[in-house]
């Protein structure tokens, strides 16, 4: 069974950032996992990847920057 996340899927998916201001994506359509909140960006899963790729340029946490 394929995961959520995986390449061949079409689901909606968002961009969560946590307090570490570490992002991810998830499904639009399931509650954020805890510590996590929405970035403010929807799409598919590939255009997400890509918003997180020129968003996230540093990707050590915010409290070892």
């Amino acid at each position: 069974m394929p995961g959520f996340l995986d390449e061949d899927t079409d689901i909606a998916c968002k961009v969560v950032v946590n307090d570490e201001q570490q992002f991810s994506l998830w499904p639009t359509d399931r509650q954020n996992p805890l510590g996590w909140s929405d970035e403010g960006f929807t799409g598919s899963r590939q255009e997400c990847l890509a918003h997180i790729e020129a968003t996230w340029v540093d990707m050590r946490p915010a409290s070892i920057r």
